[in-house]
């Protein structure tokens, strides 16, 4: 192609890009004709012109730059053939005092433009920021589920193979190497308990985290039961649904587990527990009672968050909810379900996990969902 051909094709590319520009000013060039050769029709064209600049500076902010440079030749332009038009007699004098009006009328809409624009690009830049965050604080979460799950990989065959270890030495050993023996198996048991949660928790989310299947409601509560019944409190069943639901009863087990172990860590050997199961509008409800310390009303909305620390008076040995009850919160909302806890300090608690008795309907349908 020659030289002049890519002008060519170069200058109807730009001619495409600021048709409206031309036209515009094609529409502009007319009634200035009009306003110089046609004095009669008054103050048509000189309005024409303005509302025709403002139409167009309405649909496309332009720069601050641009806008000036237009309205001061448009200004010029038309207070030029106005002020001719007064000296040769042909206007009144009261006709040229339109022309810095209408400017200044036209200058503060630019003003007020810029400001709505610059509002909404400071707008626009804060939700970036928000963008941002957040996308920040979902690569951190993610970075934590790993974490989780790394490390209760990597802990689970060390605490294993010491905690073997430390039941031979207790079994052999005799007198005060014998309780710290017991000491150790017993720290152990609890460090290897955590690294099971934080496990459970890294996966809650994950799919494939459920194992449906038929299950007895009264079997599993009366299993629960059994494997903590030895600890030195005052236990009573409460009532006890005889039904088959679907779930995943290891997972709830464990639940089961972690609201015992807490209500024993937050009470004493003359405190009562309470555990029982029923269906309820659909769902099957184990609720777990206790006579102990209660939780203080600050405590409650935070008892599920994980390592949260409870009052001084209820952590003990205990140190806090820790992972228990993050646990319970993560089986339940896996299974669609909920916990909820009423308490009085002083008092005791009711914990409630509530799952609904058709949760493979529900569970499949949020994992469709997920997929």
């Amino acid at each position: 192609m020659s030289v002049q051909g890519r002008r060519l094709g170069h200058g109807l590319r730009l001619a495409r890009v600021a048709r409206w520009d031309i036209l515009w000013a094609v529409f502009v060039a007319l009634n200035l004709a009009a306003m110089r050769l046609l004095p009669e029709w008054q103050t048509v064209p000189f309005l024409a012109i303005w509302v025709s600049l403002t139409v167009a500076y309405a649909f496309r902010l332009w720069p601050l730059q641009p806008a000036l440079l237009t309205t001061a030749v448009v200004t010029l332009a038309t207070g030029g053939i106005i002020g001719a038009q007064v000296i040769s007699g042909q206007q009144d004098a009261d006709y040229l005092v339109l022309v810095p009006l209408v400017a200044v009328m036209f200058l503060v809409m630019v003003w007020h433009g810029r400001r709505r624009l610059a509002a909404l690009e400071e707008r626009l830049a804060a939700l970036e920021e928000v963008q941002r965050v957040s996308k920040e604080n979902l690569r951190l979460l993610e970075q934590q589920r790993l974490f989780l799950l790394d490390a209760s990989h990597e802990l689970g065959t060390p605490i294993t193979v010491a905690l073997g270890h430390a039941e031979l030495i207790e079994q052999a050993a005799t007198d005060q190497v014998a309780d710290d023996a017991r000491v150790v198996v017993s720290e152990l048991g609890r460090l290897r308990k955590q690294a099971g949660r934080m496990l459970l928790l890294a996966s809650a989310g994950d799919p494939g985290f459920l194992e449906l299947a038929p299950f007895a409601l009264d079997a599993l509560v009366m299993d629960a039961l059994e494997r903590w019944g030895y600890t030195p409190r005052r236990w009573r069943l409460g009532e006890v649904t005889e039904a088959s639901v679907t779930g995943d009863r290891d997972r709830l087990a464990a639940a089961l587990d972690a609201l015992l172990e807490n209500a024993i860590a937050h009470t004493g050997p003359d405190d009562q527990i309470e555990l029982s199961v029923r269906l309820a509008d659909g769902q099957a409800v184990f609720t777990v009672s206790d006579s102990g310390s209660g939780i203080p009303g600050d405590d409650l909305e935070r008892i599920f968050d994980r390592f949260s620390r409870g009052h001084p008076s209820r952590r003990r040995k205990s140190g806090g909810f820790g992972l228990g009850l993050p646990t319970v919160q993560a089986i339940a909302e896996a299974h669609q379900g909920s916990v909820r806890v009423r308490s009085t300090v002083g008092a005791g608690s009711t914990f409630e996990l509530l799952v609904p008795a058709t949760v493979a309907a529900t569970y499949a349908a949020g994992q469709m969902a997920a997929d």
